[in-house]
């Protein structure tokens, strides 16, 4: 079974640079200046047993005006491995993005560069299934660089049932866990008063014990971890990663599996260490990503149409996680929590932490409403990407992008 292994690794400006207006937000991007957690990453992977993948790393960088200089960092770390392992990773960054739609506006086919893109997460997931596809790859095997691996036996248990059944479904997507540097899958953070009603934090554990501390080893999971995912090439030339979900890509691709009829698993043996720098953005702001990405997909899933072939799925068929923040009382759970944090943030002499907190209470009634159907917009998407999927999987077309993918790597 041919896998593709991609890992996204993300880069920002310089850390005294800071972050500039309109640059992307993500987690803990790695300031140019640094050399962040990439080669920790790809060094670990000496420790699998089975070798017989492909390996891309995708460079990602939060603005457009440091793209080059983030691809030369990612590839001079790339060089810095062991030899045994650099001599089989491929580079795919914005120069290869550029060409890639250079080759697809001259075939006449410029209506799908949107879907081919190095902003925001969701793009950046779509691009760790498109890349696997023109690879020739059955599976794509969805990797993060904060992650370090520590079971020799991965790859094994990855490529493990997929294409095939478990308990008579079909096989197609599943994911693993995080290990937390502890070496625990429990999440463990600081308690403060406002998370009584955020209560994220206990309600991912609850669904983690669930599903990841009891048997059988393969189940259905509501929640999906994007930095350990397997996604066969049935699902994924056919469902993408919506592009407008802002962030918690991961469980929003498990929603769109889902509605277009496909189980995603949980595997209970598929284990990968997480160690992830701390987050730079403050409290208020991971909030309100949370809360923009809440209310779309909740309105995604109130939008569902009775249509042939797809399958409609309810809050409660996601719980315990996500499924508690996407009812009816989410503005509820905002409206308490963010009044909290804000009475948290005034305590401490942070005036404008206390104001932004206050906003997101208006934003979750307000801005943070889609002004169009998800739903529909999904629908649209998803045909979009198979007829994408289709058109590239033309041998003449896939061979020219592979070619620029390799660069000068001989095409098999």
């Amino acid at each position: 079974m041919k896998a593709t292994m991609v890992i996204p690794s993300y880069w920002a400006r310089e850390k005294e640079e800071c972050r500039k207006e309109g640059d992307d937000i993500y987690d803990h991007p790695t300031p140019l200046d640094k050399e962040g957690t990439l080669f920790r990453a790809i060094q670990s992977i000496e420790i699998l047993k089975d070798q017989d993948f492909d390996l891309v790393i995708i460079a990602v960088a939060a603005a457009k005006d440091i793209e080059t200089q983030v691809e030369n960092k990612v590839s001079n770390i790339i060089k810095s491995v062991s030899p045994a392992i650099r001599e089989r990773v491929l580079l795919f960054g914005p120069s290869h993005l550029a060409k890639i739609h250079e080759l697809l506006i001259s075939k006449g086919k410029k209506e799908y560069i949107d879907l081919l893109q190095l902003r925001r997460y969701s793009n950046i997931r779509n691009l760790c299934i498109f890349i696997p596809h023109i690879l020739g790859s059955e599976v794509a095997v969805l990797i993060d660089d904060d992650e370090v691996f520590e079971d020799p036996e991965f790859i094994a248990k990855a490529k493990e049932s997929m294409g095939g059944e478990i308990g008579g479904k079909p096989a197609n997507a599943k994911a693993g866990y995080y290990l937390q540097p502890d070496g625990d899958y429990h999440i463990k953070k600081t308690f403060s008063p406002w998370m009584e009603h955020w209560d994220q934090v206990n309600r991912m554990n609850e669904a983690f014990d669930k599903f990841i501390g009891t048997e059988p080893r393969l189940k259905e999971a509501p929640f999906v971890f994007g930095g350990n995912m397997v996604i066969h090439r049935n699902l994924f030339t056919v469902v993408p990663f919506d592009p407008n979900v802002p962030r918690g890509e991961d469980i929003d691709f498990l929603i769109n599996a889902k509605i277009f009829g496909f189980s995603f698993f949980l595997d209970n043996q598929l284990s990968i260490k997480h160690l992830p720098p701390p987050k730079s953005h403050p409290t208020w702001m991971q909030l309100r990503e949370d809360i923009y990405r809440f209310v779309y997909e909740r309105e995604k899933i109130k939008n569902q149409k009775e249509i042939k072939g797809l399958s409609k799925i309810y809050p409660d068929d996601l719980d315990p996680y996500p499924g508690c923040f996407l009812k009816e009382d989410l503005e509820k759970k905002v409206e308490k929590s963010c009044k909290l944090l804000s009475e948290d943030y005034l305590a401490k002499g942070d005036k404008s932490g206390s104001e932004e907190a206050l906003r997101n209470i208006v934003i979750a009634k307000g801005d943070a409403i889609p002004g169009f159907d998800p739903f529909q917009a999904l629908c649209n998407i998803q045909k979009r990407w198979e007829d994408l999927m289709e058109y590239t999987a033309n041998k003449e077309i896939r061979l020219s992008i592979k070619k620029i993918i390799e660069g000068l790597r001989r095409l098999d």
